[in-house]
């Protein structure tokens, strides 16, 4: 069975277009969660990340990620595809 990746963005957000690229060339289905201007959804989304409110914010498992930056170093560390499956 697949993990289940959550991912909050904003829709111009290049950060989060980047970490939906990696998902996408992954071939790992998400659920976006696109909260553009929606502040009762980002205070949600902060209260799930340990108060981090920038964009986007990643979720595998219900386990909080990070943004781009961390989905990326995961990556590059051989650490993201052992979360995925």
């Amino acid at each position: 069975m697949a993990a289940n990746v959550e991912i909050y963005t904003w829709s111009s957000c290049p950060f989060c277009i980047r970490a939906k690229n990696l998902l996408d060339r992954k071939a790992v289905p998400f659920t976006e969660y696109c909260i553009d201007g929606d502040e009762a959804a980002r205070k949600e989304m902060a209260q799930r990340a340990r108060g981090r409110r920038s964009l986007p914010q990643i979720f595998i498992n219900d386990q909080h990620i990070g943004g781009c930056d961390d989905l990326h170093a995961l990556d590059r560390q051989g650490k993201l595809d052992p979360l995925l499956v």
